[in-house]
């Protein structure tokens, strides 16, 4: 028994002497660790359009700003200031929204209180901080270089200057992707002013480069509705400079200026308008006799239509979710709200992760090829309490009400993929008895008294721009069909356009396409001469009469 005893002793004595051992070479190795990392640093345009126009970089730490916010009511003038800072903070700080890096030492001023210069000595233009240009036109370059169709159509035609002389004032989103469209308008021989179509998808650091390369631009990430309007005005009046050609996406600056400065909308030469909501408000214009100037209907061009409204949306729509929400698409119960391209590409990719997709439409041809398409065609009420989200792309207005939004059941989510903010009655949730609280940005959460929350994301503005980014490749598509339309416009002879709203010519079309097929190392069958004559085409196209459906 003793011997067992002395033996358990030893061993006990033992365990401690490699206890403390362990111990000593964790300590040390953690020593070794903090002094290592102490000593590391974070550190070619043909003629027959013009002639038949038919250093190292600094790696910065990430802060993430705890806040809580309460919005119950509209900002108004006096509270801009405020309001804007707060918003654009969190916009920047947080990793959504094309991963604006900013400065946070402008933070504290809203950008229309400082008079920035470039390195030029100008300060014709408002943005976020000029101090974020390097970062910005290192995004520029990345995007240049998926959209080679664009930056083709800049080298054939940059010798020939079609746009010499114009003046174009452009109101859409400032992304990497559309500076890459501004530089080739001006390459092309256009001066450009340039404002931002919504508060949340300007990418500052963009706006800072194109600023700073001597483009006028008022904008910046978190504007408020008042910063929005007057960055429009500024764009429009200003001294020395008047527009002669209008470049819009939602129609906000071409009804500003039909609104307040009619006789310069009266000089324009050509409108060229890419949503769905700007077109209906060209036609309305156009219906009620009050158009006075020529307009290009982009948005319903082909590749406008198949490519940025289907097959964008069809991939932007979970990026913007999975950014914000972090949501699981598999077997939850998701609305879609119109059946049109955007509601098409919504719903074929939560379908293909497992989701339950119903869709809601009041058109019985979109409605009927949802039903073959496999999604079942349902009123908004039928579903509205046992959905868990809710998408609208309809380009109307109350598409989802109050009472409906009182009735979705708790954690559910609600967003917009259509243009406008309409879409969502974002305004009757801001009333005294619901609590806002922004737990992330462009995150919402707006809570009812008995506790029940929706998730809220971008307060019902674009999901897509405002909380994520799109596919360069497909705004390579729009921006050359938009660049080639307003060379069109501003080349016709008088008379070819009159005031009305017009569609992109087809063999335009066909050309912004074959533009982009070189990508894919893809090669077009050519149309024998017995071929062509027996289908009565042109070897060289339109291939398709303008009533075709694609």
């Amino acid at each position: 028994m003793s011997d067992q005893a002395a033996d358990a002793k030893l061993e006990l004595k033992q365990a401690s002497k490699e206890v403390k051992e362990s111990e000593n070479v964790a300590e040390k190795y953690s020593a070794m660790t903090v002094s290592k990392n102490s000593e590391m640093n974070m550190g070619e345009l043909s003629s027959s359009f013009s002639a038949v126009p038919t250093h190292k970089p600094v790696k910065k730490q990430i802060q993430f700003v705890e806040e809580k916010q309460e919005f119950n009511k509209f900002p108004t003038k006096t509270g801009r200031r405020s309001l804007s800072r707060s918003i654009s903070q969190s916009s920047t700080d947080s990793y959504s929204s094309a991963a604006s890096y900013t400065d946070s030492s402008d933070d504290e001023t809203s950008p229309r209180d400082r008079t920035q210069v470039n390195s030029k000595g100008s300060s014709d233009f408002c943005v976020k901080s000029i101090k974020q240009a390097e970062f910005g036109r290192r995004e520029i370059e990345i995007a240049e270089q998926d959209m080679s169709a664009l930056i083709s159509l800049r080298k054939r035609a940059q010798s020939e200057k079609p746009l010499a002389g114009a003046k174009i004032v452009g109101c859409t989103h400032i992304t990497a992707q559309t500076a890459v469209l501004i530089e080739t308008l001006t390459a092309l021989g256009a001066q450009c002013r340039w404002t931002a179509c919504n508060i949340y998808s300007t990418q500052n650091e963009v706006a800072a480069a194109l600023s700073e390369a001597g483009v006028a631009v008022f904008a910046w990430k978190g504007e408020s509705e008042d910063d929005f309007w007057w960055c429009i005005d500024r764009c429009v009046n200003t001294e020395g400079w008047q527009p002669n050609m209008i470049l819009d996406d939602g129609g906000d600056l071409t009804h500003w200026m039909y609104k307040k400065y009619p006789n310069v909308f009266k000089k324009i030469r050509g409108i060229v308008e890419e949503s769905v909501t700007g077109v209906h408000r060209l036609y309305q214009l156009s219906k009620a006799g009050k158009l006075c100037v020529p307009a290009m209907n982009v948005n319903d061009s082909v590749t406008k239509q198949k490519f940025d409204n289907l097959y964008c949306c069809r991939e932007s729509i979970l990026d913007g979710l999975k950014r914000t929400t972090d949501v699981m698409f598999g077997g939850k119960q998701v609305v879609v709200c119109g059946y049109g391209e955007v509601g098409k590409g919504c719903c074929a990719a939560l379908k293909a992760l497992g989701a339950i997709v119903y869709v809601t439409e009041i058109d019985p041809i979109c409605a009927l090829q949802a039903c073959m398409d496999g999604f079942r065609v349902v009123k908004l009420n039928e579903v509205i309490r046992q959905v868990d989200v809710i998408i609208t792309c309809t380009g109307n207005k109350n598409v989802v009400t109050r009472d409906q939004l009182d009735r979705m059941k708790n954690a559910s989510i609600v967003c917009n993929m259509g243009h406008s903010n309409t879409e969502i009655d974002v305004a009757s949730l801001r009333t005294p008895e619901l609590t806002w609280e922004r737990v992330r940005s462009q995150v919402d959460h707006v809570i009812w008294p008995d506790g029940k929350r929706i998730i809220l994301l971008a307060e019902g503005r674009l999901l897509n721009l405002s909380c994520s980014t799109v596919p360069t490749f497909v705004l390579s598509i729009t921006a050359t069909t938009q660049a080639l339309a307003l060379i069109e416009l501003y080349n016709a002879p008088e008379g070819r356009y009159k005031q009305d709203v017009y569609l992109l010519p087809k063999k335009m079309d066909e050309y912004v396409a074959s533009l982009h097929l070189a990508t894919f190392e893809a090669h077009l069958t050519e149309l024998t001469d017995e071929q062509a004559k027996y289908l009565g085409l042109n070897k060289n196209g339109p291939f398709k009469p303008n009533y075709y459906r694609y």
